[in-house]
C-alpha cells in the first residue's frame, strides 16, 4: 500500500480541517508579578540574636544592678574633674534616647544607632533614659543592665554616670562621648 503523502502530512491536514480557521491572538501583557522580597541583613539579625543570648548569659554570670543602683564608669583618658562635672549634670545634653517600652534586643539596636548618630553629629554629652526597671519580670532591670554593659564596651564612650535626680536619677544615664578626629 503506497500513499503519496507521508502519514505526518495526513495528521496535520486532519488537524487543520478539524479546528477550522484560526486567528493569531494579540500578545497580551503578562500579569503583574509580585515584587521580590526586600533584601534582609540576615547576618546582622543573627548577630543581634547572638548578642541577646550573650546578654542573657551575662545576666546569669554577673552581679546585676538593681532599680535604684547608680551606673558609673570612667575611662582613664577622662580627668576626674570632668567626671565630677558629669556626675553633677553640669554638661549640656545635646540629644536624648528614651528606651521605655523596648525589649532588650530592641534597646540594644536603638542604642547602637543612637550612639552612631551622636558620634556623626559630634555630640559631646547625651542622655539615655533606660527606666528603673521596677516592673521587670526577671527581678532585675534588664534595659538598665544592658545599657551599662554596652556603654562599658564602647570605645567612643569616655564616661557615663546616672543622671542627677532632676534629670532622671537612676532611671537615666548621662554619657560623655569622645570627639571625632
Amino acid at each position: 500500500m503506497s500513499r503519496s503523502a507521508p502519514p505526518d502530512d495526513d495528521d496535520a491536514a486532519l488537524f487543520r480541517e478539524a479546528i477550522g480557521d484560526v486567528r493569531r491572538l494579540d500578545t497580551a501583557t503578562p500579569p503583574p508579578r509580585k515584587a521580590p522580597p526586600k533584601p534582609r541583613a540576615r547576618m546582622a539579625e543573627q548577630d543581634d540574636v547572638d548578642a541577646l543570648s550573650e546578654f542573657q548569659r551575662g545576666l546569669e554570670s554577673f552581679d546585676l544592678h538593681a532599680a535604684g543602683d547608680v551606673l558609673s564608669h570612667r575611662r582613664e583618658a577622662l580627668s576626674p574633674r570632668a567626671f565630677q562635672r558629669l556626675k553633677r549634670g553640669q554638661f549640656s545634653v545635646q540629644d536624648e534616647l528614651d528606651l521605655h517600652g523596648a525589649t532588650a534586643l530592641q534597646a540594644e539596636g536603638l542604642l547602637r544607632q543612637f550612639l552612631l548618630e551622636a558620634h556623626q553629629h559630634d555630640y559631646g554629652c547625651v542622655r539615655i533614659i533606660h527606666g528603673k526597671g521596677t516592673r521587670s519580670e526577671v527581678g532585675a532591670p534588664v534595659i538598665k543592665n544592658a545599657v551599662d554593659r554596652m556603654l562599658r564596651h564602647r570605645a567612643d564612650v569616655l564616661a557615663f554616670h546616672s543622671a542627677p535626680p532632676a534629670q532622671g536619677g537612676t532611671g537615666a544615664v548621662l554619657v560623655l562621648l569622645a570627639r571625632r578626629r
